[in-house]
């Protein structure tokens, strides 16, 4: 397998949770804009009721918001330098696929491999924490072996 540069890694990382950023932010902004009644003088109760709670879903999409800046704020935080033991910033390789302990995410593509981000809180990393290349961990009943860690 070949190392990707983890700069690229992480680039990718940022852009793959502002684009999610991103559409989080349209949708609270529709569902906010949705809730809003116009000018008319007198409302039907559906109407109201229908504003109210469009408010109440914007609202709630504020959370998904906050949670993809938490995660851009911790991934630009975080060390992506050298790692010789799985850690925060580490890219660790087993079962055939690559995973970067830092925050979660979906599969990116990076120096033509695909990737997932892995939660430091996450029970996998838990289990590898500390763990360097060669060494194994327990999954599902088997044991796994870290192919890399850097």
């Amino acid at each position: 397998m070949t190392r990707v540069d983890k700069t690229l890694i992480r680039e990718q990382m940022l852009a793959l949770e502002a684009a999610d950023l991103e559409a989080a932010r349209e949708q609270y902004e529709a569902y906010l804009k949705d809730s809003q009644l116009d000018d008319q003088e007198a409302f039907t109760t559906d109407e109201i009721s229908v504003a109210r709670e469009t408010a109440d879903i914007a609202h709630a999409l504020e959370g998904p918001a906050a949670i993809h800046e938490a995660k851009i704020a911790a991934i630009r935080a975080m060390n992506f330098g050298p790692k010789a033991e799985a850690e925060a910033g580490a890219v660790v390789c087993f079962g055939g696929r690559n995973f970067v302990l830092s925050v979660a995410t979906g599969t990116f593509e990076a120096g033509g491999q695909t990737f997932m981000g892995i939660a430091m809180d996450s029970p996998v990393a838990r289990k590898i924490a500390g763990l360097g290349k060669g060494d194994t961990f327990e999954q599902n009943g088997r044991a796994v072996t870290l192919k890399d860690v850097y």
